[in-house]
């Protein structure tokens, strides 16, 4: 959602105050009820600004803390990004403003019944896997939080990373495109002067950790491929680095329950004497 919106930096999580301890959520909760009330585009929310001079690390303009009570979702404050880093400066008075003029006779002792959202909510746990580079995070373990109008139904610990000896570590997402990389140039390649594959391709990593396609990344539909490229020297250069790639077996990577699909980018250079260079940034 974050990426149709337009965001393009880091984005500060809202919090749920679970068992006692204050974590961070990446479930824009607040948002949802916003679409279904047809604010989303307001602009302003209650003198905190967003979208227009918003603070590029939020971009949304506020924090939202919820807090799990009586197996219950609850919203308890909205407010202005970074006032959590100075306590001093914490406005519960017009945290509960802003509550009031939303929600009206809706809020009650404080704080408001979410019964507007069915989903789960991931509690990370552990060291950091993924991450979109903006809000979506991917962590090694996780505590899975089920809610059906804001009832919660179901809580469980999950374990993300599935680590197999004998596979491929894939822990670190940097690595994999070198690692990818070194397979490519262990292939005997056509001379430049037949096909020139430098291009630059998103390989898929499949829910069981294997190679299940790959693409060049700036012509994926037919019409470019047609446009732009012959078809046997296209076809050769996806088959070869499909032949380097089919028997690389890579660490499971799961997320809320499921295979996490996974897509590398590298970018692949041939230099007319045959040398292999990797232009991946």
């Amino acid at each position: 959602m974050l990426c149709r919106l337009g965001l393009a930096s880091p984005q500060l999580p809202d919090y749920l105050i679970f068992k006692g301890d204050t974590l961070p959520v990446y479930n824009l909760i607040l948002e949802d009820y916003f679409r279904q009330i047809n604010k989303s585009d307001q602009g302003d929310l209650f003198g905190l600004k967003f979208r227009d001079g918003a603070s590029l690390n939020c971009w949304r303009g506020y924090q939202a803390i919820y807090e799990i009570n009586n197996d219950s979702l609850f919203l308890t404050h909205i407010l202005s990004c970074w006032e959590l880093n100075d306590k001093e400066q914490l406005n519960i008075s017009e945290s509960n403003n802003r509550l009031r003029k939303i929600f009206h006779e809706r809020l009650r002792n404080g704080r408001v019944f979410v019964d507007w959202f069915t989903d789960k909510i991931s509690i990370p746990n552990g060291k950091l896997l993924r991450w979109d580079g903006v809000f979506y995070k991917i962590f090694e373990s996780e505590i899975l939080v089920s809610i059906d109008k804001g009832r919660i139904t179901n809580i469980k610990e999950l374990d993300n990373y599935v680590d197999n000896p004998d596979r491929i570590n894939r822990r670190f997402n940097d690595t994999i495109s070198s690692l990818i990389f070194n397979e490519i140039t262990k292939i005997k390649w056509k001379s430049i002067d037949v096909f020139d594959c430098s291009e630059k391709y998103l390989i898929t990593i499949d829910g069981n950790g294997k190679v299940s396609d790959v693409v060049m990344a700036e012509y994926q539909t037919k019409e470019q491929i047609q446009e732009l490229w012959d078809r046997k020297e296209y076809n050769y250069c996806i088959r070869k680095i499909k032949k380097a790639t089919k028997n690389l077996k890579f660490d499971i990577i799961n997320h809320q329950n499921k295979p996490y699909i996974e897509k590398v980018f590298i970018e692949i250079w041939f230099e007319e004497n045959g040398t292999i260079e990797n232009w991946t940034n």
